[in-house]
């Protein structure tokens, strides 16, 4: 694992469930060589949770996507935090 690789945490709020969210994210993702996964989450509100490792350029290009979604979903907020990379991915998956 490179050692400049950081890891991204990101809470994605608004009309993000059923809408191919999780499915665009994982296309992203993919797509600059990030590994992670994205899973839809219920409490303590509905919300989609990412964790995605890779370069700090590429998981800021992400972080633009999820702030966007795919045409149907309606980000209203999205939290974040940023950590060193843990290594303990193997490609992107959807949960």
């Amino acid at each position: 694992m490179n050692g400049s690789n950081k890891r991204l945490e990101a809470k994605i709020y608004g009309r993000v469930q059923g809408v191919g969210f999780r499915v665009f994210v994982r296309d992203k993702a993919r797509a600059y060589g990030l590994s992670g996964y994205a899973r839809n989450k219920f409490f303590p509100q509905p919300h989609v949770e990412v964790v995605a490792e890779g370069p700090e350029s590429a998981l800021q290009t992400l972080l633009h996507y999820l702030k966007q979604g795919p045409s149907l979903a309606r980000v209203q907020r999205v939290d974040v935090q940023w950590g060193p990379a843990s290594g303990e991915f193997v490609g992107f998956s959807v949960g």
